[in-house]
């Protein structure tokens, strides 16, 4: 009973020694190149800026680290998908839900440098609709 038998249990990635060394590496990586303290410091960056914009256009940001999102007023045409839509012809791209809010998962090695030329989009944007 304490004992599972092959053909009992089965995961996608269970027991998998090239899955299990990959994800080693994985960790170290992260820890490595602080990816995790870059993240928060890029994360209050991209909110600091974002948080210039008027609350007519943007009525909130939030977020943790690089995992961030703003709330589009629904009023019209000017609406989280039209943003998105505008946004991904500028070059950048984001993904609308719940109608009303926009998330932004910039990757973790993104540089202070990119971060800010995505916020300036971002702010061009949504200013120009």
């Amino acid at each position: 009973m304490l004992c599972i038998r092959p053909g009992e249990h089965g995961s996608t990635y269970g027991g998998n020694p090239l899955a299990c060394r990959v994800g080693i590496e994985a960790l170290k990586v992260l820890e490595e190149e602080k990816l995790a303290e870059n993240a928060d410091r890029l994360g209050f960056i991209f909110r600091r800026e974002l948080q210039t914009i008027s609350k007519d256009k943007v009525s909130v940001v939030r977020g943790k680290g690089l995992l961030n999102a703003i709330v589009i007023p629904n009023e019209g045409d000017y609406n989280a998908w039209n943003v998105c839509l505008k946004l991904r012809d500028n070059g950048l791209l984001a993904k609308p839900t719940h109608g009303d809010i926009i998330r932004f998962t910039p990757p973790l090695v993104i540089t202070e440098e990119q971060l800010l030329d995505g916020t300036d989009i971002i702010k061009e944007t949504v200013l120009s609709m």
